[in-house]
Parts: C-alpha cells; structure tokens; sequence
C-alpha cells in the first residue's frame, strides 16, 4: 500500500510567488530560460536552469552549474523569496486549463501535494510506464544532492478516491494560498495548504489504502528521487527509515481528471516514394479517405490524421492489424511505428533518427500543417490520445511505453514548494 506523509514545504510568499515560479526545467532549453529570467533574479530559473547565470553556451553538465545551484537556492532562503513552513503539512494545488481536448471548456485538477516514499519506487508500488536513461538520472542526482531538496515535483496519478475527492472540494470553496494565471501557458493556478491535524491524517490513511501510484510525468525526478534515497540510508549507519530523505516530492491527481494530449510526427521525407506510392504503400493496412484541406482530427482509436501535399488524410487501420488483447500492441503509437514509420518509411528508431520529429498537442494541427508547408518537413501524422487507462494498464502489466507517446497539460508550475531532505 502507498505511503505517503506531509512535510514542511519551502515556497514563496504570497507577494513573491509570481516572480518566483516557472515551468518545469525540462520543457525548455537554456536560451528560453534566459529570456524568461531575464530582468528577475527571483525567477526559479537561476536555480533549476542554474547554466543562464553563465555566459552563452555554458554546459547544463558543468560542475560549476550544480553549484551555482545550491548557492541560487540558499540565496533565494537567505532573502525570504522562499520560506520553510514551520508544522508539516499537505497541499492542494490546483491547475484550469482550456484545451482542444477538452473542448476548449474550463476544466480543472485538483492534486495533492505529498511526501511519496522512495521505497514505494524501489517495490514497484509506485508505477513507472516509460524508460529512464541513466545520463537523465545522474543529472537529476545531482540536482538533489547539491540542493539536498527536491526542488521541482513529480506528476503521478491515483485511482479515484471519494474521501479524498470530498476532502479537495471542501477546500476548494476557501480562498487559496496562491491564486495567479501563468503568463506563458495562460493557466490558472492555486494552492491551498492543508494544516487541519485530522485532515493531514484523512489524507495519510486514504493513500494507505491504494495500492497503486502510477507515475504519469517525471520518470527521471522520480528514479533519482528514489536513487538519492536510498544513497543516504547507505551513508547513515542509524537509519531509521522515517528520516525525510526516504520522501520526495510528488503532486498527485485523481486518474478521471488528468488530460493527455496526442503527441503528433513529423517527418523529413516519404523514403524515396511518391506521393501516390506512399498512399499506395499505406492503403495495404489503412483504409483511407481524402478529407480535403481542413484540418482533420483523429476521432477515435486506431484512426490516424494524415497531412500530405495540402491534404488532409483519415488512415483507419484495418482489423487484424493490431492486436487488441496486447496493452503495447494496440496502442496507436505503437501501430503507427510498426505499420507506417517502420514498414514503410523504414523509421526504427524513433528516439535516434533525425527524419522524424514530435510535436505535442498543445501546438495544435496548425504546426504540424505550418511545418510542412514549409518545406521543413515533407508529412504529418497526427494520433488519437493515449488514455489515462492504458497509461495504467501498462503499468500494471509491467510493460513499458513506447517512447514519445504522452503529453500531459497542463504541466506542473515548480517553484510553489519544495521539499528539503532533512
């Protein structure tokens, strides 16, 4: 069963937290970071894309990166920019977005911010459903080292549960600690912190009852997470096991309100084929319809949006080319790599090859059209969503992903707490 505890989170006050948070460090490179930045030297950025604090070009992997990291991080304790809260608690935290998924509606998530247990990672309670590589972990050990604090969190997912779900709308009509829309993403976001001595314990014992927790963004944070963990039981020869270092931070949300986006291809060129080859080749699996010049969207499983020559392609792949009984084998990403990148366009490896490149659903259909109508890219692909339940069936079964097949929005902001090590 999951365990989870509240911790004494370190976050902005009120009148700071708009300078101080940020998106996550992975969703963009250095030189958007420092533009972000640039001007406010409150801005999470100097301390989780520590490189824009040298000049151009300084490598995310330098030793002095690292460093310039933990000095950010106690300067920014040292000013007041960010302040230990002084009893262990929870948080609430909530994200309303408008998202072509969702009908372009109001929708919001509510999750709950914990101490996950690291152990839970290493037993399998914890659920992971992609590959991590170990240069990605390393990196993001050292980050927690040198900070000795998991400063941004991880995204997991829990199976609907009505106590918690009671206990978050109770608190959702109060005023929120923090209430702001992100000048980027244009979200909304708010924050509640949960002090209440009965209701810390509601939220204990309610995630004691799961379990499962499935990982749903942040694959590598939790790996090092757990890896640091369990470096430090190691390193301490009275270990208890209770100490704060076998926790690390994780926002969890209810599986029926997270929202998956397609992660759509791209790809330079059609193998050597024609137009009219290339259709050739795919109408041998899919049956195919011309959908003219507006853009068309996927509208079920197993149906892929084709955009070619100013066109607009519908491709249903035929029965008995997927195998529905297979958690990996029916998924779309998994028939579009095989039958149409691999067999036809003779992609196999689509972390490596640099003929085809992804594009999250935020973007919308209009990039992928711009990026072929600009020569840049000769096709388009774009996929119907994976689901939350597919997500969790993998996981149960203890199959992996495959690779660039989620797209989670909104994206967690990080900067509204952290979590110390001791």
């Amino acid at each position: 069963m999951a365990i989870v505890k509240p911790f004494k989170g370190i976050r902005p006050p009120r009148e700071y937290v708009e300078m101080v948070e940020s998106r996550p460090y992975d969703v963009l490179d250095s030189d958007e970071a420092r533009a972000e930045a640039e001007g406010n030297e409150m801005s999470l950025y100097h301390i989780i894309k520590p490189e824009i604090n040298f000049p151009e070009g300084t490598s995310e992997y330098d030793p002095r990166v690292y460093e310039e990291a933990a000095r950010q991080f106690k300067k920014f304790q040292d000013n007041g920019w960010l302040v230990q809260d002084e009893k262990e608690q929870y948080y609430i935290y909530a994200q309303t977005s408008c998202l072509p998924a969702n009908g372009n509606k109001e929708k919001t998530q509510y999750g709950i911010v914990v101490g996950a247990y690291s152990g839970d990672y290493q037993t399998g309670v914890i659920k992971k459903h992609e590959l991590t590589r170990a240069d990605k972990e390393e990196d993001r050990m050292k980050h927690v080292r040198v900070n000795n604090a998991n400063i941004e969190p991880v995204f997991f997912a829990y199976p609907d549960n009505t106590t918690l779900l009671q206990l978050i709308d109770r608190y959702a009509q109060a005023e929120p600690e923090y209430d702001f829309v992100a000048p980027i993403d244009g979200f909304r976001h708010r924050l509640w912190c949960v002090t209440d001595d009965k209701d810390i314990k509601t939220i204990t014992d309610e995630f004691g009852k799961m379990p499962t927790l499935y990982i749903a963004d942040g694959h590598h944070r939790s790996a090092a997470a757990a890896l640091v963990g369990a470096e430090r039981a190691k390193q301490n020869p009275n270990h208890r096991g209770d100490e704060e270092y076998n926790y690390f931070m994780a926002v969890c949300f209810p599986a029926s309100q997270l929202t998956i986006l397609d992660y759509n291809r791209v790809v330079r060129d059609l193998n050597g084929m024609t137009s009219s080859q290339f259709l050739d080749a795919l109408a041998k699996n899919f049956d195919i319809q011309d959908k003219g010049t507006d853009e068309y969207r996927p509208q079920q499983l197993h149906e892929f949006s084709l955009y070619l020559d100013q066109h607009w392609y519908s491709l249903k792949a035929k029965p008995g080319t997927y195998n529905d009984s297979d958690p990996i084998e029916v998924l779309d990403v998994s028939i579009s790599s095989k039958l149409i990148l691999d067999q036809v366009l003779g992609i196999k490896d689509l972390r490596r090859d640099n003929r085809i490149d992804f594009v999250g659903g935020l973007r919308g259909l209009g990039e992928l059209k711009r990026r072929v109508d600009s020569g840049e890219m000769r096709m388009a692909l774009a996929l119907y969503p994976v689901t939350m339940q597919q997500i969790m069936n993998i996981a149960d079964s203890g199959k992996i992903m495959p690779p660039k097949a989620t797209w989670f929005e909104p994206k967690l902001r990080s900067g509204l707490v952290i979590h110390k090590l001791d």
